[in-house]
């Protein structure tokens, strides 16, 4: 049975973005509900500044929403995602271009324990060092998906849509 799927952009975007734009479109194919929070008055305050309170409105966008709930962000929205699957349930995690670490912000990140999730990285990725993030879904024995390409992923939408369908499909079951 289809849920509900939010999707979290990251900085220097906004709800519209390429990822998060073909992976709704994926979600709502397969009759999931989606919503976009658009976190652009937030990224004002800088990247460190921004965490607390994106988490903030994703966590109240999980409120109540149907089951299953599934969080998926790109760079910061991957960050804020984990943060806020330690603060509301959730059933799944799919995570893409993930930092580990915001400069500045005194947490580092980390995500509910025994939520299935998905890693996609760019290997060449220049914003958010790969190795930090396998080793984080290593520790947690987490699938990723690691790419030749750098942190847009732009060369690879249509894998990221396959993927996600994919993740999807394995949460719904």
């Amino acid at each position: 049975m289809p849920g509900h799927v939010i999707f979290s952009h990251g900085s220097d975007s906004g709800p519209e973005a390429t990822k998060v734009s073909a992976l709704a479109r994926v979600a709502e194919a397969l009759g999931w509900s989606t919503f976009r929070p658009d976190y652009r008055e937030e990224d004002k305050l800088g990247y460190a500044g921004c965490v607390p309170p994106r988490v903030a409105r994703l966590v109240d966008s999980m409120q109540g929403q149907p089951s299953p709930l599934v969080l998926a962000g790109s760079s910061m929205g991957a960050f804020v995602s984990g943060l806020a699957s330690l603060r509301v349930a959730c059933d799944g995690l799919f995570l893409i271009a993930l930092p580990i670490d915001i400069p500045d912000c005194p947490q580092r990140f980390d995500a509910a324990r025994g939520v299935p999730g998905m890693l996609v990285h760019g290997y060449r990725d220049e914003m958010c060092p790969v190795d930090a993030a396998v080793a984080f879904t290593r520790e947690r024995g987490m699938p990723a998906l690691l790419l030749d390409d750098d942190h847009r992923l732009g060369n690879h939408v249509a894998v990221l849509e396959r993927q996600f369908e994919l993740f999807l499909r394995t949460v719904a079951d």
